[in-house]
């Protein structure tokens, strides 16, 4: 059995301003899951987001769901 280790992605949006997330997301189809972690703490938590919870959260992004203005 082989271990799929998270490929870590962070969005060119980013614009490298420091304030970023990165996501992992080829674990998706594997684990169901989207681990999400501080750009800046690469070493630091992990947060597990279920990937229907993730895919749903990015369709809303795209949607404009989350537009303040």
């Amino acid at each position: 059995m082989t271990t799929e280790s998270p490929r870590w992605f962070k969005s060119s949006y980013s614009s490298n301003g420091g304030d970023c997330i990165e996501v992992a997301v080829n674990l998706a189809a594997s684990r169901g899951i989207v681990p999400v972690r501080d750009s800046k703490v690469v070493d630091g938590p992990v947060v597990a987001v279920p990937g229907t919870a993730f895919a749903a959260f990015v369709a809303g992004i795209r949607g404009g769901a989350f537009d303040t203005v």
